[in-house]
């Protein structure tokens, strides 16, 4: 006999997101050897500086070696290799919040003290869920929203997610109207609202969330005396950083700073798309509410970053020249190709909408459906995965209200690739024209 967690199916494995990937890892595109395979655009990864990061890396070789003061073959290996306890270096987490800072204009400041490093976002939500609330009570997020975190935010904590419904009328912004739905609707159920959870830049939707959401949001926790969480793991890949605010600035502006809501916003971010790299598992928290830090840290040694990791990265982060070269170039990059994206997309006449952040696009496909339903919906993204061979997030998978809308993904692949996947796109939309005069003829 097995336990219930191992025997349930809240982990949301089983969604058409995560069979996406599936289905790709059977029969991935390659140029040469698979030419007829799976385009992955499914994931939200940021290839695009990998020859900065690797160009760094081959002129301080000293970190990759564990050099001692810059030293090669004067060895630190031993001391890192020994017991760490779940602080954290503080060398690391010293540059890890001046590259925080710098990501967001430098219009906020970070204090290390208040930064819990874990092995990746994944583990930061989930340990700030466990940190704010008792299994069955709940958190609103608006949608559509990242489909992982219906495992992150859920799976193992017990905490229930309460959808605050957002539509394409107004470009997907939070509303007060929606807002007082979502916690009327968690009051019926009868779960405890413990906070908001929202994702800026969006995922979805590569949105940052405007003064007058923000506006919304804070007075809606002051009055309900909830928390807010902002995952702020996309802050890097804002195109034009000076539309981006963090919530700290956002609590600051309205001199909310010595406030009772102050210990109330916690920030989740990570170095997986800022800096390309999902695989070393960088995460944190960030508070100003002392015991959960302390409750979080604690908590963190069930997912400790190496210290390898972290003393390599410090010395990455501590190159001041280089990482504000590498900020500004990425955004340049991700701007460069987000434009590639989406001209081909008006050149086959699919609408999407205007975002200024992300490593994806959210795209409008409601042209394309046979029924205005999520079967409909369903049916057209089966299409696309197995016979156009592209593996694209349907709305649905992320909780969108409204069938027809996905997410495609741009910053994953060479630009090779992405002008094949743009082709792929122009052919079915194509053949879908022809069927349909086709049709209309007999």
């Amino acid at each position: 006999m097995l336990s219930k967690k191992a025997t349930c199916k809240s982990h949301g494995q089983d969604s058409s997101y995560f069979i996406g990937w599936q289905e790709y890892d059977k029969n991935p595109y390659h140029e040469v050897h698979n030419p007829s395979g799976i385009i992955q655009m499914g994931l939200a990864e940021n290839q695009l500086c990998f020859d900065l990061l690797e160009s760094w890396l081959a002129r301080n070789q000293e970190a990759t070696t564990f050099g001692k003061n810059g030293v090669i073959g004067n060895s630190i290996f031993r001391e890192l290799a020994l017991f760490q306890d779940y602080h954290g270096l503080q060398a690391f987490k010293k540059e890890l919040v001046k590259f925080m800072a710098e990501i967001r204009q430098n219009k906020v400041r970070f204090d290390p003290e208040k930064l819990v490093l874990t092995a990746g976002a994944t583990s930061a939500n989930e340990t700030i869920m466990f940190c704010l609330a008792e299994p069955g009570e709940a958190f609103l997020i608006p949608t559509p929203y990242y489909p992982g975190f219906d495992r992150d935010l859920k799976w193992r904590t017990g905490v229930e997610i309460v959808p605050i419904y957002c539509s394409s009328i107004n470009n997907f912004t939070i509303t007060k109207c929606a807002l007082e739905e979502a916690y009327e609707l968690a009051i019926r159920l009868n779960l405890r609202v413990k906070g908001i959870f929202i994702t800026n830049p969006s995922n979805p939707l590569g949105t940052t969330i405007t003064p007058n959401e923000f506006n919304l949001l804070i007075t809606f926790a002051i009055a309900k005396n909830i928390h807010i969480v902002s995952d702020e793991i996309y802050a890097g890949t804002v195109f034009n950083s000076s539309s981006f605010t963090s919530i700290i600035k956002a609590i600051t502006d309205r001199n909310l700073k010595n406030s009772e809501i102050w210990n109330n916003i916690h920030i989740v971010s990570s170095l997986s798309k800022d800096l390309g790299l999902p695989g070393f598992r960088i995460g944190m928290i960030y508070s100003n509410n002392e015991i959960l830090v302390s409750t979080a840290t604690k908590m963190s040694s069930f997912g400790l970053v190496s210290s390898q990791t972290q003393y390599l990265l410090a010395k990455l982060l501590g190159d001041r020249k280089f990482i504000r070269n590498y900020i500004k170039e990425n955004q340049k990059r991700l701007k460069k190709r987000k434009e590639m994206l989406v001209f081909g997309l008006e050149d086959i006449g699919i609408k999407y909408l205007k975002s200024n952040a992300g490593l994806f696009c959210w795209i409008d496909m409601r042209f394309l459906l046979k029924s205005d339903t999520f079967e409909g919906e369903m049916e057209l993204w089966k299409k696309i995965i197995y016979e156009v061979g592209l593996n694209i997030s349907p709305g649905s998978s992320c909780h969108c209200i409204e069938p027809g809308w996905f997410r495609i993904c741009f910053a994953n692949t060479s630009e090779e690739t992405l002008k094949v996947s743009i082709q792929r796109i122009k052919d079915f939309v194509e053949s879908i024209g022809r069927q349909k005069i086709s049709e209309n003829k007999l």
